[in-house]
C-alpha cells in the first residue's frame, strides 16, 4: 500500500449487542488517532455508533480491512459486502463463539495495535456457486461461503434426483439436500450429522436430510466437483447461508461447483483449528498426557 493512501477500517456490527457498540466505539477512537478512517455498517436495522461515521457506500476495495463484531452470522453479512474483492475479513466474537471469530476474544487495545500494524495471518476459504436452469434457461445464480441447501417448503417432504459429475447418484424422498464447504461443515451440516473438514482441506460436502433410504450418508467430494439437484416436486426452496433464499419448480436443475472467488480471514492468533474445535464444544483435554 501507498503510505500516502488514506488508510480505511470498516466495521460491521450486530446493532442488537450492546458490547458490539462499545466496542466499536472504543476500537474506532484508537484508530481515528493513528490516522485511519472508520466507517461502520450494521447487519441489520439499528441506530449504530452516532460518533463513528456510517458507511458512505464507497467500494469496499477502498478499504483495507472489514472489522466484524458479531457471531458468525455477522461474518456471513460481511462475506456478503465483500464477494468479489480480496478485502480482509477480521471477526472479534461479540456473544456465542463461532468458528469464523477468534477464537479468543482479544482486547479492543490488541485489536488497535493489530490494525495499524498490520500484524495478521491470513487464511483463504472457498465459496461455492449454483446456477438454477429452468427449462433450459439459466433464471437465477448465487453464492455462498458455508452451505447452499435445497430443501421443502412445507411439511412434505421433497423428491430430489442428485447427480455428482453427470453421474445419477440417487433419488432422495427427504427434508432436503445440502452441500457445504469446508467452512460450512462446522454449520449446517455439523448440526445435520456432517463431517468437520480442516478449513485449509480443499472438498465439498454432500448431505441428504432426513432422507427416507438405505444410503443416506454424508459425503466429502473433490472441489472440482459438479453436483446437481433435479427437483421432482412442488415443494422446494434453495437457501444460500441460511438468509438467501430462492423459491424453486418442479422440474428445475440446480448445478453448484466451487466458485471462482475465495475470501480471506484475517486472524490476530494464530492458534490451529483444533485449538477452536476444543474451545467450541468444550472438548475433554483436561489431563491429556501430551501436556
Amino acid at each position: 500500500m501507498n503510505e500516502n493512501t488514506e488508510r480505511r477500517v470498516l466495521m460491521l456490527l450486530h446493532p442488537k449487542r450492546e458490547s458490539a457498540l462499545t466496542t466499536a466505539l472504543e476500537i474506532a477512537r484508537g484508530l481515528s488517532s493513528a490516522g485511519i478512517s472508520v466507517e461502520h455498517h450494521l447487519s441489520s436495522d439499528g441506530s449504530g455508533v452516532p460518533e463513528i461515521a456510517r458507511y458512505s457506500g464507497r467500494p469496499i476495495k477502498e478499504f483495507e480491512l472489514i472489522l466484524v463484531l458479531g457471531g458468525d452470522g455477522t461474518m456471513l453479512r460481511s462475506a456478503e459486502m465483500s464477494y468479489g474483492s480480496t478485502i480482509p475479513i477480521l471477526g472479534i466474537n461479540i456473544g456465542h463463539m463461532g468458528f469464523l471469530a477468534e477464537v479468543e476474544r482479544p482486547s479492543n487495545a490488541e485489536v488497535v495495535r493489530a490494525i495499524i500494524s498490520r500484524d495478521f495471518v491470513f487464511e483463504e476459504r472457498m465459496s461455492i456457486s449454483y446456477e438454477i436452469e429452468r427449462h433450459g434457461a439459466i433464471v437465477d445464480s448465487g453464492w455462498a461461503l458455508n452451505e447452499i441447501v435445497i430443501e421443502k417448503e412445507s411439511s412434505q417432504m421433497v423428491e430430489l434426483f442428485v447427480f455428482v459429475d453427470q453421474r445419477p447418484l440417487s433419488l432422495w424422498n427427504c427434508d432436503g439436500v445440502l452441500c457445504a464447504t469446508p467452512t460450512g461443515s462446522t454449520a449446517y451440516a455439523f448440526s445435520a450429522g456432517g463431517p468437520v473438514v480442516w478449513p485449509d482441506v480443499d472438498a465439498l460436502v454432500l448431505l441428504p436430510l432426513a432422507a427416507h433410504a438405505l444410503f443416506a450418508k454424508p459425503m466429502v467430494l473433490s472441489p472440482r466437483s459438479e453436483i446437481s439437484i433435479s427437483v421432482r416436486s412442488e415443494n422446494a426452496t434453495l437457501s444460500a447461508d441460511g438468509f438467501r433464499h430462492k423459491s424453486l419448480l418442479k422440474e428445475d436443475l440446480i448445478t453448484i461447483t466451487r466458485d471462482q472467488h475465495t475470501f480471506t480471514l484475517a486472524r490476530m492468533n494464530n492458534a490451529p483449528f483444533t485449538n477452536r474445535l476444543v474451545a467450541k464444544f468444550q472438548l475433554p483435554v483436561a489431563g491429556w498426557r501430551g501436556e
